[in-house]
């Protein structure tokens, strides 16, 4: 199975654009589809985007225009790159993969990076 480690986490100032890698051990992230997510305090989980296997990338409709998802095949590691964080944006950010963006639910999860933002 695949293991997911998210890293790049850790206090910025509002505004700020810090990426986040998750780096897969096991398998090529090309051949999986990979989401992020994100859980704020008091909060359920959220959907932030994917990735297919095919490249085509989907994000939620909120956090389209100021985050963006790729991927690296030869670091086997896809990132979030999260521009203009706003406090609300504090949470902390999960990875996931599976075959299919269906069964990410599902599939491998990381253990999750804090972000916090501060105003």
């Amino acid at each position: 199975q695949v293991q997911l480690v998210e890293s790049g986490g850790g206090s910025v100032q509002a505004g700020g654009s810090p990426r986040l890698p998750c780096e897969a051990s096991g398998i090529t992230p090309s051949f999986l589809a990979v989401g992020w997510f994100r859980q704020a305090p008091g909060k359920e989980r959220e959907s932030v985007g994917a990735i297919c296997r095919n490249g085509i990338r989907t994000y939620a409709d909120s956090l389209k225009g100021l985050f963006t998802i790729s991927r690296d095949n030869a670091k086997n590691t896809v990132y979030l790159q999260m521009n203009s964080l706003k406090p609300e944006d504090t949470a902390v950010y999960y990875c996931a993969a599976a075959v299919t963006i269906a069964t990410i639910a599902r599939g491998s999860w990381g253990q999750g990076t804090q972000v916090t933002v501060s105003s």
